[in-house]
Order: C-alpha cells, then structure tokens, then sequence
C-alpha cells in the first residue's frame, strides 16, 4: 500500500462497545403529523414507492409504513447501489421476500441515465393497472407517494425521473444532510407518457429506535444529523466496521502504516496529514500559551465524509 510493505495486521476489536447511549434525542420523534397527512392523501394514491439506502436494505426502514400506508402497490428502491457492497445481493432479496416485499429495484440516482431508473415507470405502470384502483379506474393519470427515511435519495430519485422522461431539471431540492425536504407532500411531474406525478415527502422515522447499534448504521448512513450522535462516535463505529469487514482502503487513503482499532490515533494521524489543526490554550508555569493540536472533530468529518461517497470501499453494513 503506498509502495510500503504491510505489516502485520494487529488484533482488532471483535465487538463494539455501545454503551447505555440515549438513543432517543437522536431522532425527532415520530414525525406524527407528516404520517397523518400521508394517509389522508392515500385515496388519490396509485402506487407507493419506498426509497431506502441499499447499504443498509434491512435496517430502519420504518414499520409504520407497513401499518399506515401498505394497502397500496409498494415498490422498494435501495438506493446508492453505488456505494453498496452487493456481493451478497441475493441474501438481501431473500430476507426482504421473506418479510413479504416482492418489488425491490436497486439504483443509483445520481448517475445520469442509470439503467435502474429506467425500470421504475414500466414496473410501477404494470403494479397499478394489476391492482383495483377504485373510483380512479378511468383515470389514466397516475400519482405515486415517495416516502423513506432522511437522506436516502427520495429528492435525487425524483429529479432523476424528471430528467429522464421530461428532460427537465430538478424539481425537488437536494442535500447531503437529513431533513432537507420539508413540504408534506409536494405534487411533482415526472412523466408524459402516462403521466405521472410523484407526491414528495419529508423523511418520516419511526417511533422509537431498537437498539443502539440500529442508530449507529442510520447514522453513518447520514440519516441523521451528525452533531446529534456526534462525529467521534459515529467515525468509531465506522473504523470498527471497516477492520470488522477488512476494507482497508482508509489505511491507503490516509497513508496510515497498517490498520488500527485506535479511534484517537487514527483521527490524530488524518488531521495531521490534512492539516486539520486548531489553537488550544495551555496552562503552563510561565502563563497561559497557545499550542496547535489536531482537530479530532474535523477528522471525523471527513473520515465519515469519505466513507459516504464510497472513497473508503463498497460496504452492506446488513
């Protein structure tokens, strides 16, 4: 790596060590009132798609959208396949079948043309014309509901479908932090032919989170805002889940000698060599002097930032 010999890998830790974290101040509550808003506009509804991070397909996706909203035509969409390690793929679509989702599309949405949008107006066409659409039978202008977590791509799948079908720019605003939509259920065009327009929706959690370990891969995902959990905790996780995995792509990155199970040391060594550093006042026997030391925090940002864009290798944290 970096035209150095490797050396022996050291002993890494085999377990995380979760703590009695509070768990619950990292997410904003139940977000009861969007939820509400969502079923009272089911009636004008065809189809339900259901937009999650293909990193993480079995972790967080929220059970009351079962409950609330499930009596309609469901298609789940992983998203940022890109960034997903899918090499246990069909694994993944076994233990989704089994909890009884049948349509599971994988994309990646930011990428211009990509070949799985492409699937999502044919397969959502054939799913309502095979259901009973009530009193919208002679309609044949069909609205769907985009409904998932924060910052899973719900925004970028619309815009996608806006770009592929009417060459049209984004409608739907873009971030890379959770909770950037804020309109319960915007009306947005993605098609001419059917038409077909999309209901967008702000990223709903669900009621309470089961354990930590559930919040930490939600977290790294960046479905929740960072300084909620705080960026040391969740580069922790992070560093334990790539040497757990052996996805030692961030030893080449930073230029690090071998992997590390040391948070702290391995933060120190990333704000060394971005020149991540901060003045802190020290107390000394001749008076108060400023000294640089590394900015932890800032390293963590962008070891995290790194993993993110799929920098530090392919992961399924599932």
């Amino acid at each position: 790596m970096s035209g150095r010999v490797m050396q022996a890998v050291p002993r890494l830790r085999h377990s995380f060590d979760f703590g009695g974290r509070d768990v619950a101040r990292w997410f904003p509550g139940h977000m009861a009132k969007g939820l509400k808003k969502m079923q009272a506009s089911l009636k004008k509804v065809d189809c339900i798609i259901e937009v999650h991070d293909a990193r993480i397909p079995l972790t967080g996706r929220n059970p009351l959208f079962k409950e609330t909203l499930g009596i309609k035509p469901h298609l789940l969409v992983l998203n940022k396949m890109d960034v997903a390690d899918l090499t246990d793929k069909e694994r993944v679509l076994k233990q989704l079948e089994e909890q009884g989702i049948q349509n599971i599309l994988f994309t990646d949405c930011l990428r211009d043309k990509d070949v799985h949008v492409k699937k999502i107006v044919p397969l959502v066409t054939d799913l309502i014309q095979k259901s009973d659409r009530y009193h919208r039978s002679e309609n044949m202008e069909y609205c769907l509901m985009v409904i998932g977590l924060p910052n899973v791509g719900k925004s970028s799948l619309i815009n996608a479908l806006r770009r592929m079908h009417l060459k049209k720019g984004k409608a739907s605003r873009v971030g890379g932090a959770p909770g950037i939509t804020r309109a319960v259920l915007t009306k947005i065009q993605v098609c001419e032919r059917p038409i077909i327009h999309l209901l967008d929706t702000p990223g709903v959690f669900f009621p309470h989170v089961e354990s930590v370990e559930v919040g930490l891969k939600l977290a790294l995902c960046g479905t929740i805002l960072d300084h909620l959990v705080g960026e040391e905790i969740i580069a922790d996780y992070l560093l334990f889940t790539l040497n757990k995995l052996q996805k030692f792509e961030y030893v080449k990155r930073y230029e690090l000698e071998q992997p590390c199970d040391d948070v702290q040391n391995v933060l120190k060594m990333i704000a060394v060599k971005l020149g991540k550093t901060q003045k802190v006042k020290a107390i000394t026997g001749v008076g108060n002097i400023n000294v640089l030391m590394p900015n932890y925090s800032a390293a963590a940002y962008d070891f995290i930032r790194m993993f993110r864009k799929g920098e530090l290798g392919k992961i399924m944290l599932d």
